[in-house]
C-alpha cells in the first residue's frame, strides 16, 4: 500500500479521485488547498503527491516548487492535474519540477496507470537511509554527476561525528540512533535556506552536502550549531552540562571524551579545472583527517584542484 497526498480544491473531483485511488489499495490523505498540503507534508511524508494546478494561493505549481526545493521532500514524485489541451499548463508543471501531468477530465484508468508508473519509478530509484530518510550512495553519485555536467563551481561538504564509537558504546543504540537523526535534521534544516542544495547520507555517521561553491563553510557551521543544540535533549543532564563523558578508548582504557560533534571537510570543485572525480575520495579523506586533528567539530576547506 502506498501513501498518497491529494490536493484538489474541487470537492466532488477530490472525493472521486480519492475513492478511485483508495479502491486501488492506496492510503489517501485529502486536502483542499496548497497551504494545507504543505502542512500535511511536514506532518507525514507520503510516497506520491497529486496536485491540482489551479488551487488558491499557493497554487499547485508553487506547492510543487516548494516540494522540490526542500531536501527532505525533493525525492517525492509529483503528479500535476492540468486543464485539457493547455500546453502552457503542462510546461508550467514541468518547469515547477513535476514528474508527470494528467489533463482533466481524465479517465480513471489512466490516473491509476500514471500513479502506478510514478510509484514504480520511485521505488526503483529508492536509495534512502532507513534511519535518516536521506538519499544514499547512488543518489549522491548522481548528484555529483549532475553538478559536474552543469559545469558550474560547487562545494561538497563531507560530515561525520567525532568519537562516535565510544559515544555509541557509552550511551547505547537508542541515543546513537538519535544522534544520527539529529545530524540528518541539522543538515536538512541548514540546506533548506539555500536553493539547489542537496543532502545525502553515505551510511553510519557519514553525510554529504552539495551546495553553491561559496556556501560550503557557512552551511557547515550552521549545521554544527543545530546538531549540538538538538543532541543535548538526548543526553543525561550531567553530560549535557559538562560536555564530556567517560568511556573506553580503543586500547580498553577508560578516559574522558568530549560529546560527539560534526566535523566537516569542505571541498570546492570547479569541473572545468578538475573534471576527474576518481581522486575525490583521497582528497576528502585527507581533509577529514585535518578536520579531526583540530578542536572538536573542526571544519577544513580546500579547492579540489589544489594540493592538500
Amino acid at each position: 500500500m502506498s501513501r498518497i497526498l491529494l490536493a484538489e480544491d474541487d470537492e466532488p473531483l477530490r472525493r472521486m479521485t480519492s475513492m478511485v485511488l483508495s479502491s486501488a489499495g492506496h492510503e489517501v490523505r485529502e486536502t483542499p488547498d496548497g497551504n494545507r498540503a504543505l502542512e500535511e507534508l511536514r506532518r507525514e511524508t507520503p510516497d506520491l503527491v497529486v496536485l491540482d494546478y489551479r488551487m488558491g494561493d499557493p497554487d499547485g505549481f508553487e506547492v510543487c516548487r516548494r516540494i522540490k526545493r526542500d531536501p527532505a521532500t525533493a525525492h517525492l514524485p509529483v503528479l500535476i492535474l492540468t486543464a485539457q489541451g493547455r500546453i502552457e499548463d503542462r510546461l508550467g508543471g514541468f518547469d515547477a519540477g513535476a514528474d508527470d501531468y494528467l489533463a482533466k477530465p481524465f479517465d480513471t484508468r489512466e490516473l491509476l496507470a500514471r500513479v502506478a508508473a510514478l510509484l514504480r519509478l520511485a521505488r526503483r530509484g529508492l536509495d534512502r537511509n532507513p534511519t535518516s530518510g536521506l538519499p544514499g550512495g547512488e543518489a549522491i553519485y548522481q548528484e555529483l554527476g549532475r553538478r559536474r555536467a552543469l559545469g558550474k563551481p560547487f562545494a561538497v561538504a563531507y560530515f561525520d561525528l567525532d568519537h562516535f564509537k565510544p559515544f555509541s558504546d557509552r550511551f547505547g543504540f537508542a541515543v546513537a540512533d538519535a544522534a544520527i537523526r539529529e545530524a540528518a535534521e541539522a543538515l536538512t534544516a541548514s540546506a533548506k535556506a539555500q536553493p539547489d542544495t542537496f543532502v545525502g547520507h553515505v551510511g553510519g555517521d557519514d553525510f554529504v552536502l552539495c551546495c553553491a561553491a561559496e556556501r560550503g563553510r557557512t552551511l557547515a557551521e550552521d549545521a554544527q550549531r543545530r546538531f549540538a543544540a538538538g543532541l543535548r535533549a538526548h543526553l543525561p543532564a550531567e553530560t549535557a552540562a559538562s560536555g564530556t563523558y567517560r568511556a573506553l578508548d580503543r586500547s580498553g582504557e577508560e578516559r574522558d571524551f568530549p560529546v560527539t560533534r560534526l566535523s566537516a571537510a569542505v571541498l570546492r570543485i570547479d569541473p572545468a579545472r578538475w573534471p576527474d572525480f576518481t581522486a575525490l575520495g583521497e582528497k576528502v579523506a585527507e581533509l577529514k583527517r585535518q578536520a579531526k586533528s583540530q578542536a572538536q567539530g573542526g571544519i577544513v576547506e580546500a579547492d579540489a584542484a589544489d594540493e592538500i
